[in-house]
């Protein structure tokens, strides 16, 4: 038993001399260090700060000098240092705290030495001591900026060792005939690093909130951006999907509808199935990392004979008028202005155009209540002119966090045909949105390179 309790007390005390070295270690590491840590100039004042808190260090300095020798009977040789080491340590806190609070503290230190003899030499007069006047309102000065600076912990330790000097001073050592300043001091100070912590703890969690917002806004605009280019890919893998697979089975059949088929002419028609065949399995291919990363759509049953999904109709320009009409019953005055040739587009300049009036019309829902809209269309040769302009809104517009957002999805559609979108404010106070399609790819045969030379 008696080996047992000796083991145990010899852990208990590894325990704690480990627990000390830690403890010794974090203090090292807070308080002995030169590391800069600048007071920011402030944002509307820019250095006025600066420029105050060297002021009050040059009245600190004379305040505490004349306060040493007058009252407290110091010649000028002590009291010189001890005034400028506290005024010194105001200014070094803007840029080094901790090595300001060091200072300031061992100004104190001096200077309470020092007086500590000094006390009680003329009768009927007592000094102030441990701290003088001065010297609290530099240390308070360089408190505050510490709890504005470094990290809570060191600020809570940098106030535990200033409430233990001035208890080693006052109330261990002490002195006689004097005004006690060590309880003002301690309470003082203690207001002072709450007061520097709880600001700094403040313009943390503004900042903070600065970054969660901006990485909020653009993780909205990125996954708007995606959704948008997924919705895009899967409209347009079911349109090109629909006519590759029409190409591959009218190449299996168009040998059936010929008596007796040359062997060139079934080659040639087996190797344009079987290159259609090719692209539709590339094109699964490559939207398949697409399609993945929206489980939650329900994925369609592939056709037998293509293996592709099959041909979902999406809305073209023929169904303009529902779309206007259903916009006019939800209370927007619309006006639709069609000119020039219609041509029959490629399904993907057809189904963008759609949208973009579709998303455009929308948007002067959301965001321009009262106001009134129009829709003009000119086909040309080459290409299609979409403009979609609204009237100044009549009522407040309310907030909406998405703003600008649907446009992102316009201007990718636009750039994935090679066409242009230009959107924004006009000068009577409305929102124009006008989009050019090319029918054909920039720099096609025939294709004009500005839409104002495109004739209808």
């Amino acid at each position: 038993m008696p080996r047992v309790v000796g083991v145990t007390e010899t852990g208990s005390r590894q325990l704690v001399v480990g627990s000390i070295r830690r403890w010794l270690h974090v203090l090292r590491e807070d308080l002995c260090t030169l590391r800069v840590d600048p007071l920011p100039p402030s944002v509307w004042l820019r250095w006025l700060p600066h420029g105050v808190v060297c002021l009050a260090a040059l009245g600190i300095a004379l305040g505490g000098m004349a306060e040493l020798q007058d009252g407290g009977n110091l010649g000028f040789g002590l009291a010189f240092p001890i005034a400028a080491a506290q005024g010194g340590a105001t200014v070094l806190a803007l840029w080094r705290p901790i090595p300001a609070w060091w200072l300031s503290i061992g100004a104190t230190v001096v200077g309470a030495v020092a007086l500590h003899g000094k006390l009680g030499l003329t009768e009927g007069v007592t000094f102030t001591w441990p701290w003088t006047v001065s010297g609290i309102i530099a240390h308070l000065f360089v408190l505050l900026l510490v709890g504005l600076r470094v990290p809570t912990r060191a600020s809570a330790e940098v106030l535990a060792i200033t409430v233990l000097v001035t208890y080693a001073l006052q109330g261990v050592w002490g002195a006689s005939n004097y005004q006690s300043t060590g309880v003002v001091a301690v309470s003082l100070s203690t207001v002072v690093v709450v007061l520097g912590t709880a600001l700094r703890g403040r313009r943390e969690a503004r900042a903070e909130l600065g970054r969660q917002t901006t990485l909020t806004e653009e993780e909205r605009n990125r996954r708007t951006l995606l959704e948008e280019r997924s919705r895009i890919a899967r409209e347009l893998h079911d349109v090109v999907a629909h006519h590759m697979s029409v190409i591959s089975i009218q190449a299996q059949v168009a040998p059936h509808l010929v008596e007796n088929p040359s062997a060139e002419l079934q080659e040639n028609l087996d190797g344009i199935r079987q290159n259609a065949l090719e692209a539709l399995t590339e094109l699964r291919r490559v939207l398949g990392v697409l399609r993945a990363e929206h489980p939650e759509t329900p994925e369609r049953p592939a056709d037998p004979a293509t293996g592709t999904a099959p041909h979902a109709p999406q809305p073209t320009l023929d169904r303009l008028d529902a779309l206007v009409e259903n916009t006019r019953a939800a209370g927007l005055a619309v006006e639709v202005d069609v000119r020039g040739t219609r041509r029959p587009l490629p399904p993907g300049v057809d189904l963008s155009a759609y949208r973009i009036v579709q998303e455009a019309l929308s948007n002067v829902l959301r965001h321009a209540p009262g106001a009134t809209a129009s829709v003009a269309l000119v086909h040309y040769v080459h290409g299609v002119d979409v403009r979609v302009v609204n009237s100044r809104p009549t009522r407040s517009v309310p907030s909406s966090p998405g703003a600008g957002h649907g446009l992102l999805g316009m201007r990718e559609r636009a750039a994935m045909l090679g066409g242009t979108l230009r959107a924004g404010p006009r000068p009577d106070g409305g929102y124009e949105v006008a989009a050019y399609l090319p029918t054909a790819p920039p720099g096609a045969p025939g294709q004009p390179t500005d839409p104002k030379d495109d004739t209808a």
